[in-house]
């Protein structure tokens, strides 16, 4: 079965009653969990965004303090884990803030983990591509937002 496009969507969507539209998301949400946390996301933490922010930080921190630190191929995956939950988190979002606040604090967590990143070239360059990809957001947002998140840059280097 071919799916069919966004906007074939959309326009056959607009001539199902309220009731169906409801039924459509709670399928979507039964089959797929980054469909259901999107809808939460919709639901619950789209009018507030400073609290959603707050509670992926609080994830972040978790999932730090979680790495198992024995060797650095086990700090890479969880690294890479956590990476890839904070980009589905910037994605429900589609806020260039939310982005750009998120990836410095990944930033600012992985500068602060023991043993240090620097002594590996990957989780180095997994560094510095999240900091560049945060600098490339903050450039997009309102300029009073762009100088405090390079203050933040900036506390991140010392």
């Amino acid at each position: 079965m071919k799916p069919a496009t966004i906007t074939v969507l959309k326009k056959e969507l607009k001539y199902r009653s309220q009731e169906q539209l409801i039924e459509y998301c709670m399928s979507m949400a039964r089959f797929k969990l980054e469909s259901k946390e999107l809808l939460t996301y919709l639901v619950f933490e789209s009018d507030n965004e400073a609290v959603y922010i707050a509670s992926v930080k609080e994830y972040i921190a978790a999932s730090f303090q979680e790495i198992n630190a024995t060797n650095y191929h086990f700090i890479k995956k969880t690294v890479r884990k956590i990476l890839r939950q904070i980009k589905r988190y910037i994605r429900y979002s589609k806020k260039k803030e939310t982005e750009a606040e998120l990836l410095i604090y990944f930033c600012k967590e992985l500068g602060e983990m023991k043993p240090s990143y620097k002594r590996n070239t990957v989780l180095t360059n997994t560094y510095n591509k999240q900091l560049e990809l945060a600098q490339k957001a903050i450039v997009k947002v309102h300029e009073d937002l762009q100088y405090d998140y390079n203050l933040m840059i900036e506390e991140l280097d010392d």
